[in-house]
């Protein structure tokens, strides 16, 4: 693991974004490992940080706005367009769907980046990505704090994540005894 590795996860460690233990998912699902990345966006200085050390793998990816969904991108969207000097844009659900609202738009053509906290799926940076082609504008690049994937999500633009994480899960009867032994959690999501 590299050196910048080290230093994310230790940032996701000491913000309690990254926990250990026994929990059971939203899914049901059963795990030694959770994930919040809401956990490290309390605390800006560690947002800066995590940003700064993600813009060096931006750099091929020039673009002139920063677009993100409501809420998991918004602080690092805005973040991440503030360290790159671009103009920050947001989407928001409305009947369960992502939009642009708040008269935000794009020149045709306009170059954006899509910025999200985690990416598992990648189900809502799919309607963003839709959302930018519709409007005309063109996406360069999609980029995560964290893909938690570990590298299976794929886009039509290239995926950029400052780490990419895996951790096993289990359904509620094939839970390892040594994880069993641990007292199961609900942190949520």
């Amino acid at each position: 693991m590299s050196s910048t590795q080290e230093e994310v996860l230790q940032i996701f460690r000491d913000s309690r974004a990254l926990l250990t233990g026994h929990f059971v998912l939203r899914s049901g699902l059963h795990s030694g490992h959770f994930f919040q990345c809401a956990q490290v966006c309390q605390y800006m200085d560690k947002v800066t940080r995590l940003i700064e050390l993600l813009r060096p793998k931006l750099a091929a990816h020039p673009c002139d706005v920063v677009l993100a969904p409501a809420m998991g991108g918004l602080v690092v969207g805005q973040e991440l367009a503030r360290q790159l000097g671009v103009r920050f844009i947001f989407v928001e659900k409305e009947n369960d769907r992502l939009v642009l609202r708040r008269n935000f738009t794009f020149r045709p053509g306009e170059r954006v980046l899509i910025a999200e906290d985690v990416v598992t799926r990648g189900g809502r940076v799919q309607e963003c990505l839709d959302i930018v082609r519709q409007q005309g504008a063109t996406a360069v690049a999609v980029t995560s704090l964290v893909d938690r994937s570990g590298g299976q999500t794929k886009f039509t633009v290239p995926f950029i994540s400052l780490l990419e994480l895996t951790f096993p899960t289990y359904p509620a009867d094939q839970v390892p005894a040594d994880l069993a032994k641990l007292p199961a959690t609900k942190p949520g999501s």
